[in-house]
């Protein structure tokens, strides 16, 4: 029996991003995706245009369907567009999590596009809120992480913050700074570990989407927290250092293996 990560995401056009990136990214940790598609998105591999959420009834129908048979060893949080199905899926989760308290739940906290297009109908923080209070992982940029925590400004304080919340663990990735080197901070409780990258240029579509779903994977598979990190920051860089052109602007992480 393959392990399956039940995933909750955006679709995107492109196949860059969203669902299509999570779909690949878990294929290539031995792992098996369930997608539930939570908006359809009107993007290229460079600009989002407009995000339409589907309705909260059907998102969560086919989350209790799939689980009424499938085991599910991960549950990945990608874009959610709007508060409600937040809401609704934090609910959902928290009742599924009675029976299955060990499943872990990977949040990658997609507040907007990588040129900023607004990836929520309503604001994006408040969108994801509720959404918080679930997630053993949250794996924040910068940007996200500035903004889920305005007041504080190192990751330290940032990962406190996140913290409050009940998250056990936070990534917070370094990829939007300027340094020559890409620096990834982990929290957990008292512990920090750092991982340094050599920054690559270029910009990419489906980054983030890619770790947080290669970390879920990874999960998926047993492995404990720290083995997770690694392996999937391991095989998010080579996607990333392999990536390839679909058009001008953000290129394609290379997820197959």
């Amino acid at each position: 029996m393959k392990p399956c990560v039940l995933v909750f995401a955006g679709s995107d056009p492109s196949g860059g991003a969203g669902i299509s990136a999570d779909i690949e990214a878990i294929a290539a940790q031995g792992a098996h995706a369930l997608p539930v598609i939570t908006a359809i998105t009107v993007q290229d591999n460079n600009r989002v245009f407009d995000v339409h959420p589907i309705a909260t009834q059907l998102i969560i129908q086919q989350a209790q369907t799939l689980t009424e048979k499938i085991s599910v060893s991960a549950i990945k949080l990608g874009i959610i567009a709007n508060r409600a199905n937040a809401l609704a899926l934090a609910q959902w989760i928290t009742r599924y999590k009675i029976n299955h308290p060990s499943v872990p739940v990977v949040l990658d906290p997609v507040l907007a596009s990588g040129h900023g297009d607004a990836l929520a109908l309503d604001n994006p923080v408040d969108a994801l809120a509720p959404l918080l209070a679930v997630a053993t992982l949250i794996t924040p940029n910068l940007p996200e992480a500035a903004l889920l925590c305005p007041v504080t400004q190192t990751p330290q304080h940032q990962a406190r913050h996140l913290m409050q919340h009940g998250i056990l663990d936070v990534l917070i990735k370094g990829g939007h700074g300027t340094e020559p080197e890409v620096t990834n901070h982990w929290f957990h409780k008292e512990h920090t570990m750092s991982w340094h990258w050599p920054r690559i240029d270029g910009a990419f579509h489906g980054s983030g989407c890619t770790l947080a779903s290669a970390i879920a994977g990874q999960l998926a598979n047993g492995m404990t927290m720290l083995q997770a990190l690694t392996a999937a920051q391991d095989y998010c860089h080579l996607t990333l250092k392999n990536s390839y052109a679909i058009a001008p602007g953000q290129r394609i992480p290379q997820r197959s293996k």
